[in-house]
């Protein structure tokens, strides 16, 4: 390094609007053509070289489910062992890299998303996750280009972070990648989260064992092409699309296992763990785990909140994205005295959901993800429908007969303990707690206890001493808290993201706070003018002590 290099702090990506007419509305229509007419084929990427294992699987469109668009190749033990060996052979030479120029691979792979690569990546997305089009722009185009461009930048202002020193000595710290390789593991809802689970550690100096989610392969693919395209050497991250059971056999057991980056249910990060716990006696460090698991988020109001302002917040925040945001609203608590005229409201506004393929941009809501989720929630609904303790208001049909439809639905229970308040169901099903308005504190500390995740939740009220009370009774409720706000949408750099409880490490993806998380600190004392005498300067004056004792 010859120069003290400085990054500009990034802006945030412009999210594009599509509006009718637009150029980005026409691209991305030719793009979606384009990736709907062919079906093309995922080799693993290991040492940069794509395997090919014969083993294949069917990438289909949720909300067209027996359309293909890509077939992927499946890791066995043989295909892992080797990324575990590219990833620890590349370990030297990335992490001797100067920074500035592992800062110039993703700030390249930044520039070619936010330009010619955007509409591929928006267009996979819409296909293999089935999002509506802003959702895919906010997510593969904005928030990816932001991790990519602030975790460059936060790596930076970490290497700044020095101790203090005197004329007499310099005291430096220096931010190691940790010693081994780190294992990404990704989910299906965000294709942002899974490029920066594998580039997040990798921007400090670390190399990846990326296992992305089988219902998200499509557009993770793509992420790892752009990456490699941008420069990224071979080894640095490795594609290994497998089964769960395969990576706690044989990459989680290596001696070589430095770190974990997980994003998924609680009960696969609770798995995580414990193997990891088994093997600590395998190891060479003990592993950095770094999880965001479930969620039971929540929207709490307060009667003196705006009607308006609540019903578009509860709406959007819980059946976007079909409800499959680690965010999304799953439980409302609404006081009586305004439930009435929020009941309306919200059903004027539910009035206006399309729902079908993301390639019509009329529509508001995709398919959920694959049968196994669909049929998770039509249980839930089931279970509501047949309930002495519920009902539905709103939605509660499900339609499998082309994708995997289900309505955005509004259940209303008069039991704080029912099941659907405090299970985790990741659709678009949010339920309703009415609470009489002089029961609002103990409402509050119902909230807070009713379930085991502590993710997002958002309050509502314009009454400033309420905002402080709430505010304070839901301390710890959640990891992101908004105010008067829906709980979806943390912007990289303004909003870092993560939780407690059951709900993760909260180590706050989006931030610096995460990048800490994949350095092994190094402290250094470089002393100019060392002692040459053992005695310290109050016993010089001292007549000494002889060695021969007096007899």
């Amino acid at each position: 390094m010859k120069g003290n290099f400085n990054m500009a702090r990034p802006v945030n990506e412009k999210i594009l609007e599509y509006l009718p007419g637009s150029r980005e509305r026409r691209e991305l229509g030719r793009k979606l053509n384009e990736l709907k007419n062919e079906v093309i084929e995922i080799p693993l990427i290991i040492g940069g070289r794509e395997i090919r294992t014969g083993n294949l699987k069917d990438v289909r469109i949720p909300h067209n489910k027996e359309h293909v668009i890509a077939r992927y190749h499946m890791a066995g033990e043989e295909e892992l062992m080797m990324a575990v060996e590219a990833a620890v052979e590349a370990g030297e030479k990335w992490r001797n890299m100067p920074w500035q120029h592992r800062a110039s691979v993703f700030l390249k792979a930044a520039d070619l998303l936010s330009s010619s690569w955007r509409q591929l990546l928006n267009a996979s997305t819409m296909l293999g996750q089935s999002k509506t089009v802003i959702q895919a722009e906010i997510d593969s185009a904005c928030e990816l280009t932001d991790f990519l461009r602030y975790n460059a930048y936060f790596m930076q202002e970490i290497y700044k972070d020095q101790p203090e020193s005197s004329l007499k000595e310099w005291n430096r710290t220096e931010y190691r990648p940790l010693e081994g390789f780190v294992l990404a593991i990704s989910p299906f809802n965000f294709t942002a989260i899974g490029g920066n689970l594998s580039s997040a550690p990798a921007i400090m100096g670390n190399t990846v064992v990326w296992k992305p989610s089988g219902t998200a392969i499509y557009s993770n693919y793509f992420v790892m092409r752009l990456l490699m395209e941008a420069g990224m050497p071979a080894g640095v991250i490795n594609f290994v699309p497998s089964r769960g059971s395969d990576i706690e056999k044989h990459v989680i057991s290596s001696e070589h296992l430095a770190g974990v980056h997980f994003t998924g249910s609680t009960k696969v990060f609770n798995n995580i763990w414990k193997n990891v716990g088994m093997n600590l006696d395998r190891y060479r460090n003990y592993p950095r785990l770094v999880g965001e698991t479930g969620g039971k988020d929540f929207i709490f109001a307060h009667n003196s909140a705006d009607i308006k302002q609540l019903a578009t917040a509860m709406v959007r925040g819980a059946f976007e994205y079909q409800g499959q945001k680690c965010s999304a609203a799953s439980r409302a608590y609404i006081p009586a005295s305004i439930w009435e005229a929020l009941r309306d409201r919200m059903e004027y506004e539910l009035g206006k959901i399309q729902i079908g393929e993301t390639e019509d941009f009329d529509n508001f809501m995709g398919a959920v993800i694959d049968r196994n989720s669909y049929d998770n929630i039509e249980r839930y609904i089931k279970f509501a429908k047949n309930s002495e303790d519920a009902e539905i208001i709103f939605g509660g049909h499900v339609d499998d007969s082309v994708g995997y439809f289900v309505e955005p639905t509004v259940v209303v229970t008069d039991d704080p303990e029912f099941k659907l308040l405090k299970e985790e169901i990741f659709g678009p099903v949010l339920t309703i707690y009415v609470y009489e308005d002089e029961n609002l504190m103990e409402t509050l500390e119902i909230c807070d206890t009713t379930s085991p995740y502590a993710l997002t939740g958002a309050i509502f009220a314009s009454d400033r001493d309420v905002i402080r009370d709430m505010e304070k009774a839901l301390l710890y409720s959640a990891g992101n808290f908004y105010i008067n706000d829906k709980p979806t949408g943390a912007v990289v750099g303004a909003q870092p993201f993560g939780g407690g409880r059951k709900s993760g490490t909260n180590d706050k993806a989006g931030s610096r706070l995460n990048l800490l998380r994949w350095t092994s600190a190094r402290t250094i004392k470089e002393n100019y003018n060392p002692p040459k005498n053992i005695l310290y300067p109050y016993m010089e004056e001292k007549t000494p002590v002889s060695v021969k004792a007096e007899v």
